[in-house]
This record gives structure tokens, sequence and C-alpha cells, in this order.
């Protein structure tokens, strides 16, 4: 995907991602690894939902800018140190969802309890070193080790960092994350949790969790953010 294209799909994450409640002031970002090497992250001091495509900057893996308007995000290093770390990633996303940052401060893990959480087969990692910003490689680097191989990190006290393959599941796996704690805080309040048989779990997501299908959402998604407003100039240069 050429530079111009992928500037494009962060800026359409970013929108999709304040569209959907993930929001939070300016804070919170998106990026992508370009086939160049660059990282294509959102600059600093934008909401989500304000997001253009000329709002997206090019920077090394040592966090050095080099191309764009505006600053770097300080804790763009949590993106670098994946990216280096995953070399399997090539879309980032850190924000601060309320019903995940909420289990993030609670000893409570992810349940299988319906079709969202089988996209984390494999778990959520718990980073539960320091409850500040991530401002240097090594709390950067023990976030990645939280990682490690899954798709998303719970950030005590904090939010979630997600990391997959391409724009459109990077965006769907943060949004799927969300729904799952959520679905599972309302069940844990109506009963006891009936989770999904563990031999169930591989059936359901090669069922579910395919790339047709995340395409398929990623385009509805898009017209979502167009018939509700979110997606103005989203392909702005300015």
């Amino acid at each position: 995907m050429r530079e111009r294209e992928l500037c494009i799909q962060v800026a359409w994450a970013c929108r999709i991602l304040a569209m959907q409640g993930q929001d939070d002031l300016t804070l919170g970002h998106v990026s992508a690894r370009g086939s160049d090497g660059r990282i294509y992250i959102k600059r600093k001091g934008l909401g989500l939902s304000e997001v253009g495509s000329g709002d997206v900057l090019a920077m090394d893996l040592e966090c050095n800018k080099l191309s764009g308007d505006g600053a770097v995000h300080l804790e763009a290093v949590l993106h670098a140190e994946v990216y280096r770390g995953r070399p399997d990633v090539g879309a980032i996303v850190h924000t601060h969802p309320v019903y995940a940052t909420a289990m993030g401060a609670t000893d409570e893990r992810l349940e299988f309890v319906n079709h969202d959480s089988v996209l984390f087969r494999d778990g959520v990692g718990i980073y539960d070193a320091e409850a500040d910003l991530v401002l240097g490689p090594g709390n950067a680097r023990k976030v990645m080790s939280a990682l490690g191989g899954r798709r998303a990190v719970l950030m005590c006290n904090h939010g979630i960092l997600v990391a997959d393959k391409t724009i459109p599941w990077v965006v769907y796996a943060a949004l799927t994350l969300e729904r799952a704690v959520y679905v599972q805080s309302i069940a844990k309040s109506l009963g006891n949790i009936l989770p999904i048989p563990q031999e169930k779990i591989p059936e359901i997501f090669l069922h579910k969790y395919q790339d047709k299908f995340t395409d398929e959402y990623w385009q509805y998604l898009m017209r979502e953010a167009v018939r509700k407003g979110y997606a103005d100039d989203v392909s702005n240069e300015d």
C-alpha cells in the first residue's frame, strides 16, 4: 500500500474508533507500518474524531519524525517497540475504552462469554509494571513482553494496546475487545457465567474470523462513519 493510501487508512481508523466511543480528548493513537519500514502515526494534539490523512506523521523506530506536521505522541515508543518485536504486526491501536480500561483496574480476566471473546482465543496480555504513561523504551518493551504473540494487552489502570496485521483488522480487534468486555460485565451482573466450552473455540474462530468478513466490516464501518458525520475531510492533506 502506498504512503498516501496508508495515511488515509490511519485517519479512517481514528474516525471509526471515535465513532465507536474510544475517543478520549486528544489522547489515543493509531499507527501502521509502511512497506518502506516507516511508521505512520496520528500526530499529537488532535482528538481521534479530528484526524485527517494530513495529520498522520511518519517516524522511524527511534520515534524520530521523518515527515509531516505536528509533534509525535509521547507514547509513540509503544508502537516502535511492538513493531520492533513483532514483524507480523502491520497496525497498532492504543486507546482508553471505558469497559476494557475498567477491567484493567481489576483482577477480572476475559472469559469466553460470546463470539467476540473468541477472537482473543490466545488470551489477553496484562501489563502491570507501571500505571503511568509509557514514555521510554524500557517500559514499552515490558508492554511488548506482556503482549507476546497475542492480539491485545490490558495496560493496568491505563487502557489497551491492540496489534494486528492490517488497519481493518486492528480496528475490528479493538472494537471487538471492548464489546467482549462489555458483554462479560453484563453477564456477570445477571448470574454465574457459563462460558463457551474450550473445545468449541477453534471451530468458532475458524468460522467467524476470516479476512473476507473483516474487509466487509471495514467497508460497513466507513459507510457508518459517513452517515454519522465522522468522515468530513478524512482525506485532507492540510
